[in-house]
């Protein structure tokens, strides 16, 4: 796969281009960038709606400060998720490539890492760019939410962390929020969990008595003694299984230093000012630069922990709220860099990890997202709604001030952009499907180097995007759907999130094709009827398919049943397990 030379901004290569230019060679499409490598700051929210922020279009929750961004830098409007859930869009974001490529899907329904004693996670031998840049020298820190695995073989292992990919300093949750991380709030992870709890314990409960007998038959014959034993223990069986399952989802709620737990489990109204305590400390420990911060934000992802300060400020509810909070954030990060002197020379860069969450809207609740005019959600495959996505870069003086940019963009696309900034090479032993965006963001190029846009769930293709540039059309195949509620609201209301396969989706033969740039909605599908060039269409985006599965090759998934299970023996505590408790963040009560 070809790539191109990174941007050298070294005295030595500033040197060799100049020699270039002399003999009359053209200089490269950075090489007119400042004359030191950038401070890059990443900002990545978790779960958020395009359609959630001002300058998308949102006119009722406020965030001035995301949309100060905006209007100081460049906007993308066609910015694309590798995934619709968490854990695969976050792999794909740090490697520049699809997840499928890492291992980091599953086969089997598991679409996120389930649990922090878990031993699936992003491989070693996949290369971040946070690798990339500490060894051109940056400093590099994760400072916010990992949900990328931890340990393999042993609870403090850390074969996952994020030290052991190429950040050196990490504060934050190393697995994500949850409804489990509030006191008895109810959550899908922890149903399941009580479930097979409570089946084990009356099967060990029938087993019991069976041994006591001798004879099941004779139990069922009028043993009342037995029968009353019998439903003592599984009734005390099972509400220990209840506080089992309680303390073991929550103790995945906390937050490392590093490879040390400071607090477990976490208190929520706190966290916010830890985490930006933590941002600025390392800015200002960082100044001289140059140095990558990934600032991984816990918002808005459920059970949206706001602080008091935010709780009720907002017309959209509980989501509002936290969304608000974010946008807080932002600003008091964006004055750090103002104060310490360093927004002219830091690129800043602020996403979602992929679209809201529909399901969190079930009934009046104001818990989740809203993608716009944008067809379904989190976990539902390649619809747009989903995978379409916030895209601002800001640094001035060099990026163009309220530029916006309507062509195919992806998140995978940071990892070479950032890397040829910091004076990287892109990898040359391993394909990589992200672009250089930054001709692009700088008005030297008119068009995104992506013609295609592979849309995958799970391991499953579901569907793909073409952009024929020279009829300026945007074409999407959708071979695979999720079956929404029969409500008709665009969800899959009763599932934690959309499947990938089985009889929760629909196989379109012929595939459901739109046209983008005429409806991004994806209301209405072309048929052969509509569209003079629908069979064109599908033959050319199904060479391209081909063309993409054989760079593909076998690895393991990360995210199946045998790499997502609770493992004992791998759940970090800082405490006796399960009385998982630590406090070294506060004053200890």
């Amino acid at each position: 796969m070809l790539h191109r030379e990174p941007c050298r901004l070294s005295f030595r290569s500033w040197l060799a281009v100049t020699v270039g230019v002399l003999l009359g060679w053209k200089p490269s499409a950075c090489s007119d960038l400042p004359g030191s490598r950038p401070n890059i700051l990443l900002l990545m929210a978790d779960d958020l709606g395009i359609g959630d922020v001002g300058c998308y279009g949102n006119n009722t929750i406020r965030t001035p400060n995301i949309d100060r961004l905006a209007k100081d830098g460049v906007m993308l409007t066609q910015h694309i998720a590798a995934a619709s859930v968490c854990t695969p869009s976050r792999a794909a974001f740090l490697t520049g490539r699809y997840p499928v490529r890492s291992g980091m899907v599953s086969s089997n329904g598991y679409r996120v890492l389930q649990w922090t004693a878990a031993s699936g996670g992003l491989p070693t031998n996949e290369t971040t760019f946070a690798k990339i840049l500490k060894d051109t020298g940056y400093a590099t820190g994760l400072i916010g939410k990992w949900h990328l695995g931890l340990n393999c073989r042993s609870s403090k292992d850390h074969c996952h962390h994020p030290l052991n990919h190429g950040f050196d300093h990490f504060y934050g949750m190393p697995f994500s929020m949850m409804g489990d991380c509030v006191h008895w709030e109810l959550s899908e992870k922890r149903v399941g969990l009580e479930n097979k709890l409570n089946f084990c314990s009356q099967i060990m409960a029938i087993a019991a008595l069976t041994f006591t007998t001798g004879k099941l038959i004779h139990l069922m014959a009028g043993s009342w003694a037995l029968v009353i034993w019998s439903t003592v223990a599984a009734i005390l069986l099972s509400v220990s299984s209840y506080f089992t399952g309680a303390l073991i989802v929550h103790a995945d709620c906390f937050l490392m230093r590093n490879h040390t737990i400071t607090e477990q489990p976490m208190h929520f109204q706190r966290t916010t000012s830890l985490i930006l305590k933590e941002i600025s400390s390392f800015v200002k420990r960082n100044k001289q630069g140059p140095f990558l911060l990934f600032v991984s934000f816990l918002q808005v992802h459920t059970p949206l922990i706001t602080t008091e300060k935010f709780a009720g400020r907002s017309l959209h509810g509980p989501y509002g709220d936290n969304t608000e909070e974010m946008d807080w954030m932002v600003g008091q990060i964006l004055d750090t860099l103002d104060v310490e002197g360093l927004t002219n020379n830091t690129l800043v860069y602020f996403t979602s990890d992929h679209g809201g969450s529909l399901e969190a809207q079930l009934g009046n609740n104001q818990y989740g997202g809203w993608n716009g005019i944008y067809k379904g959600g989190k976990g539902m495959g390649g619809w747009e709604g989903g995978i379409r996505v916030p895209g601002i870069f800001r640094w001035p003086g060099v990026l163009p001030a309220g530029r916006v940019i309507h062509e195919p963009t992806s998140l995978m696309d940071v990892f070479p952009t950032v890397v040829q900034l910091g004076d990287g090479q892109v990898p040359q032993d391993r394909v990589i499907d992200g672009r250089d965006l930054l001709p692009l963001l700088r008005g030297t190029a008119q068009h995104s180097d992506h013609e295609f846009l592979l849309h995958y769930c799970g391991k499953f293709l579901h569907a793909a995007r073409w952009h024929q540039r020279d009829r300026g059309a945007v074409w999407k195949v959708h071979y695979v759907t999720p079956v929404f509620h029969p409500d008709g609201a665009g969800a899959c209301y009763g599932k934690a999130v959309c499947p990938c396969s089985g009889h929760g989706v629909s196989r379109h033969d012929p595939p459901l094709l739109f046209d983008l740039s005429r409806d991004p909605s994806e209301a209405h599908a072309l048929t052969p009827d509509t569209e003079p060039s629908f069979y064109q269409v599908m033959e050319r985006v199904g060479q391209a398919v081909e063309e993409h599965r054989r760079t593909l090759g076998p690895v393991p998934l990360q995210l199946d049943t045998l790499d997502n299970v609770w493992r004992p023996w791998l759940q970090p505590c800082c405490g006796p397990f399960p009385l998982c408790w630590c406090d070294q963040e506060g004053d200890g009560r």
